[in-house]
């Protein structure tokens, strides 16, 4: 996982907060080399916190250090410290208008012990919310080439993004590295060095709920979690050159299949894509791409088996009207055609998150024409996250 290098010496404020250092605080009697806890946010008497506040502080002479949270009518918040141990995030978003105390106790190796405390109370819920959302939801199996995906409804200004980021946690397990990559001003993937190992879980909490998205008029309208898992690895391998589709699974190919895939007119897409979705049957129209459904090539027709590799259009699915082509030559607008049966057992056998390696054809996929995560060497992707990367296999907090 991706390491957190920019400590957090403030938690973000709204106007009219102070983000000031506070008080170092001792333990009773004990002086020179005592334990001593400096709070760096939010200010004690703090009012309009965001309710994405996290407990800043940093340690002198101690150990360790635990946090407790709670609300003016005494109940308990649950959170983690980071991976950096910058500041410790609760573990849900804080509720609006809503006093609260935390309390640091830090501890020595010899037992001594200091505490802080402050009381800060959050900001009103404001008007303008932003709504984030995430492409997988809870309990899905997934395939080994998935990328978290997370949208927002409005663009974040490049100077937030890694504010934003910070906020943006993935756990998984076993621990495996990764990083984001800012895809486009609104929408933020993450994937792993290594494609996911098949059995993973994912525990991923986009912790965005009160969270400012550089601007006082707009914060986050709520946060995100996910729980998902990877399943076992398959892999479609599609050649131009020889119009077969080889499907593997854990490294063993389980079937050939013959394809026709786009004419020279319009040519399917090489390079590495993802299987964003999968339905029993979608209604494809030409006019969506601009050619009238009653125009030469036009059509309007309910497909079978479709299963989506681009935004663009670029689909596995069921031909049967292309038999005769399948293994000899092109005939689609760009799609994989297969046979119905065929396409009936890729169907069953693929996941969303699954690879699929076009080979040989006459044009390469644009990036982000789909998920193309993994159509660029890792050493390119890192360079999209709005933190410095460093190589790292941290688990960033969950809170729970």
């Amino acid at each position: 996982m991706r390491k957190l290098l920019i400590a957090l010496l403030c938690t973000t404020v709204l106007s009219g907060t102070a983000c000031n250092r506070g008080p170092e605080w001792h333990a009773p009697g004990e002086t020179g080399d005592a334990a001593k806890v400096e709070l760096t946010g939010p200010a004690n008497g703090a009012k309009d916190v965001p309710t994405s506040a996290e407990i800043g502080f940093t340690l002198v002479g101690a150990a360790q250090a635990s946090v407790a949270l709670v609300d003016a009518g005494g109940a308990q918040v649950d959170g983690a410290m980071r991976a950096d141990n910058s500041s410790w995030v609760p573990g849900t978003q804080l509720k609006y208008g809503t006093q609260y105390t935390a309390t640091i106790t830090a501890t020595k190796s010899d037992g001594g012990t200091a505490e802080a405390k402050t009381t800060f109370t959050t900001m009103a819920q404001p008007a303008n919310l932003v709504g984030v959302h995430s492409f997988v939801g809870d309990d899905q199996v997934l395939g080994v080439a998935l990328p978290i995906v997370i949208t927002f409804e409005r663009d974040i200004p490049e100077k937030s993004r890694a504010e934003v980021q910070r906020r943006l946690f993935v756990r998984s397990d076993p621990v495996q590295e990764g990083s984001w990559n800012w895809i486009s001003p609104n929408e933020v993937h993450y994937r792993t060095k290594d494609h996911w190992q098949p059995g993973t879980k994912l525990d991923v909490r986009v912790a965005t709920g009160g969270l400012p998205l550089g601007s006082t008029e707009f914060v986050g309208k709520h946060d995100i979690t996910v729980k998902a898992s990877i399943g076992p690895e398959t892999t479609f391998e599609v050649d131009n050159a020889s119009k077969r589709m080889t499907v593997k699974q854990s490294g063993q190919v389980v079937r050939t299949i013959p394809v026709s895939l786009g004419k020279p007119s319009a040519p399917s897409s090489s390079g590495n894509l993802v299987i964003i979705s999968r339905n029993p049957t979608e209604l494809f129209d030409s006019s969506t791409y601009g050619v009238p459904v009653n125009a030469p090539g036009g059509y309007q027709t309910t497909i079978q088996w479709p299963m989506r590799l681009t935004w663009q259009g670029e689909y596995i699915h069921a031909a049967p009207w292309s038999v005769a082509d399948q293994g000899k030559r092109n005939v689609s607008h760009g799609c994989v055609n297969i046979a119905t049966d065929q396409a009936k057992f890729v169907y069953d056998l693929a996941k969303v998150g699954d690879p699929v390696i076009v080979k040989g054809t006459e044009r390469h996929v644009a990036w982000g024409d789909g998920w193309t995560d993994w159509d660029i060497p890792w050493t390119e992707y890192v360079k999209g996250s709005a933190i410095p990367y460093e190589p790292s296999a941290t688990i960033s907090p969950s809170g729970s």
